[in-house]
């Protein structure tokens, strides 16, 4: 029977904490704010710092990503717009689940909700201009 070693030990440790943060903590009964599935994201429509933000789940017009509403390509979003003073901030869902805009590209957050805040921060009173479509 192989002795624990201090090299064994530390990988053990290791794995464990890996695994460990690989499943969310929750208390029983309560839900995750992001979930796994397209289209279950809650919508909100909020003043965040005198600016209204908005976000709901898009609807997508047929197999080409073509978006409903607009009729420009969309698809990065995930089926998700969001909005601040009613002009469309472009999100993108990142495959660890975290979420970008076009504002603060380099600053993952949690939720679109998020996202949209974290616009309004950067922003800093600025006007978000109308992104162009291709």
């Amino acid at each position: 029977m192989p002795y624990l070693t201090r090299r064994r030990a530390l990988t053990a440790a290791a794995a464990l904490t890996a695994a460990a943060g690989a499943q969310p903590l929750l208390a029983p009964g309560a839900s995750a704010a992001v979930h796994s599935h397209e289209g279950s994201l809650e919508p909100f429509d909020e003043i965040y710092k005198g600016r209204r933000i908005q976000g709901r789940p898009s609807a997508v017009d047929g197999m080409d990503g073509m978006h409903a509403a607009g009729g420009h390509h969309h698809g990065h979003g995930a089926g998700y717009a969001v909005f601040v003073d009613g002009v469309e901030l472009h999100v993108m869902r990142n495959a660890d689940g975290s979420w970008i805009s076009v504002v603060s590209h380099y600053d993952p957050v949690a939720t679109p909700h998020a996202a949209a805040r974290a616009a309004v921060d950067e922003l800093q009173g600025a006007a978000l201009l109308p992104f162009p479509a291709n």
